[in-house]
């Protein structure tokens, strides 16, 4: 592989660490070019050392000081701020890396989806919320976007070679969370200890809740719809509790490839990272021996209404999604904060989703000004309850 300039937009995050981790075991190819974060500035310094990366950016401008401290003497660049966030995230690169949480995300994504080059999407927002601006300025700017999330690049590999016309479906598949044989009484007794206690996954809170819920399920079923263009009633969801195979692809013919792999994002974010071809990983290969048995299930959408909520989402269109994200997000904060329910999240999003219905967002702006309202209802919405 020749050498390649790299920018990681959330280095500090479990994506960001994991690219870091797999570049560092192979620093010749690879330079950076930026490393962001939202506020930890000394951790964002060391690792701007380490990769002598051209500039360090945290987001939140009243974190800069400290950057600047932790910087001084090296050849790092350190800036702050949203715009700095954005401008940085334009610098040319071959590749980079869009692993910021949450619509703060959104405008550098888009910052680096107009350079044209290769963007490795972790971002969910992206295409949640703002799924055709996104796709438009793909296609606008040619860019490749490559998914980073384990299922969509799991799709993404299982599609290499074929034709999309021949897919009869796609099929994701979900963990079920650690709440997938709970009765409906002990969801309603969930704490936010139990709901972050993912059974197979390292992930941060707000995600682990995602997966308790299965709402990150419905969501990544969003992001397949704007991704892979088979049509919705082409994509389907499997709980999986493994979490040995990441999505499968059915071609008319009745074949179907699956993905496997283990629990480890380095394995889709190498596979992003190496794109088109393939790069070593200290993962352990899978022993299918000692796992004994791979099983499936249906989802329950009786308990677990979120797949419903996120497939309602995707069909009606517009900014539907964007809302539904936004109301999710305020209804997750309430309960790691111990002010809602497990139950009551997604009852939250359906009572917000039948209240606030804006037009159809045409740029960025306006996607980022429904987000904001959104958030703004769905905290009277809770307020109501």
């Amino acid at each position: 592989m020749t050498r390649r300039r790299i920018s990681i937009l959330g280095a500090t995050g479990s994506i960001g660490a994991s690219t870091l981790d797999l570049i560092r075991r192979d620093k010749e190819h690879w330079q950076v070019i930026a490393l962001t974060a939202n506020c930890q500035a000394e951790e964002l310094a060391k690792l701007a050392r380490e990769f002598s990366a051209e500039v360090a950016v945290v987001a939140d401008e009243s974190c800069l000081p400290t950057l600047r401290d932790a910087l001084a003497g090296a050849q790092t660049e350190a800036m702050g701020g949203a715009a700095a966030l954005v401008d940085a995230a334009a610098r040319p690169t071959d590749i980079t890396l869009a692993a910021i949480v949450g619509c703060a995300g959104l405008a550098p994504t888009m910052a680096a989806i107009e350079q044209g080059q290769v963007v490795a999407l972790a971002n969910k927002e992206a295409l949640v919320s703002a799924g055709d601006v996104m796709t438009a300025a793909v296609k606008r700017h040619g860019t490749v976007l490559l998914p980073v999330d384990s299922e969509h690049n799991a799709i993404f590999q299982c599609l290499a070679g074929n034709d999309p016309a021949h897919v009869r479906s796609i099929t994701l598949t979900a963990s079920g969370g650690p709440f997938r044989d709970w009765s409906a009484a002990q969801l309603a007794a969930a704490t936010p200890a139990q709901a972050v206690r993912h059974p197979n996954w390292d992930m941060g809170a707000k995600i682990s809740v995602d997966s308790a819920t299965m709402f990150n399920k419905g969501l990544e079923l969003i992001e397949a719809f704007h991704l892979f263009p088979v049509g919705l009633d082409r994509l389907r969801i499997i709980v999986h509790p493994q979490s040995v195979v990441h999505s499968m692809v059915e071609y008319r013919d009745g074949s179907t490839l699956a993905q496997l792999g283990p629990s480890d994002m380095r394995v889709p974010i190498a596979s992003a990272l190496a794109w088109p071809a393939r790069m070593d990983t200290p993962c352990a290969p899978l022993d299918l021996a000692a796992l004994g048995e791979l099983t499936f299930r249906a989802p329950d959408e009786e308990r677990f209404p979120a797949t419903r909520l996120c497939r309602e989402a995707a069909e009606a269109g517009g900014a539907t999604s964007a809302v539904l994200n936004a109301a999710n997000e305020i209804a997750v904060a309430a309960f790691l904060g111990g002010k809602l329910p497990f139950t009551r999240i997604a009852v939250t999003v359906e009572e917000l989703l039948g209240r606030y219905a804006p037009p159809a967002p045409a740029s960025l702006d306006d996607v980022i000004a429904i987000d904001a309202e959104a958030r703004r209802r769905a905290r009277a919405v809770m307020e109501l309850a």
